[in-house]
């Protein structure tokens, strides 16, 4: 599903250069559920925002479902990452003046559906996390918990390869993230690959594999019993 050798990313401070990541090497299988912890500044954001082709690094190699990443234009970027990627943000991310049923059909706008076909989609991914009767809602009528699920139906509306998670549960409280994670194991369990950024311990607990990263290395990468989210609720 995918790999990455080698990789190096710098950003340029002054008169010299950060280097952020400094060879990072990361294979994901189809139907994995990762975990990427570390403390600020340790390259986890960096490295996600080059898998969700968000950024782009100075060297090595990055591979997403056999198709090399590599010298994309921003338009070509845009429609791999529709193609490939479904994104869930911390902070949602959703457009305040749309309701959730257009949040979620937006994706499929960018795909060129047709206006009715997407509807349908959207309603179908709405009702997978619950939310049908709130279709017409806007993100101010919904809760927090309520928000992210409009943002993982949305995620999933292009059924994507893989699933990137920025701090998910970072803006909810614990019983509404444990919630929310009992979902996305569900997603795992069906065989969607999923890769979490998360500072959170016992979130990173309820994913198959931790990946730690100290200043843009990976100091360890371990397969773990997953511990299921509905236990703690």
């Amino acid at each position: 599903m995918l790999e990455i050798r080698d990789l190096h990313k710098s950003y340029p401070i002054g008169d010299s250069h950060l280097h952020v990541l400094k060879g990072i090497d990361l294979s994901v299988e189809d139907g994995e559920m990762v975990a990427i912890m570390g403390s600020s500044g340790s390259g986890k954001s960096t490295l996600l925002n080059i898998i969700g082709m968000l950024d782009h690094a100075d060297s090595g190699e990055y591979i997403l479902d056999g198709l090399p990443i590599k010298d994309l234009t921003e338009k070509k970027a845009a429609l791999y990452r529709n193609k490939f990627l479904g994104f869930i943000f911390q902070s949602f991310n959703l457009i305040n003046y749309k309701n959730a049923l257009e949040n979620v059909a937006l994706p499929l706008y960018y795909q060129g559906m047709k206006r009715k076909e997407r509807q349908e989609k959207a309603l179908f991914h709405l009702g997978k996390v619950g939310l049908t009767d709130w279709a017409h809602h806007l993100p101010k009528e919904l809760s927090g918990g309520q928000n992210q699920r409009v943002a993982i139906a949305r995620a999933l509306a292009a059924n994507p390869k893989l699933l990137l998670a920025d701090e998910p549960t970072g803006a909810l409280d614990m019983n509404t993230s444990y919630e929310i994670m009992e979902f996305i194991q569900q997603l795992n369990d069906e065989g969607k690959t999923i890769l979490m950024v998360t500072h959170e311990d016992d979130i990173a607990h309820m994913c198959k594999r931790i990946v730690r990263l100290r200043d843009g290395v990976i100091m360890e990468d371990t397969k773990i019993d997953q511990v299921r989210a509905k236990k703690h609720v």
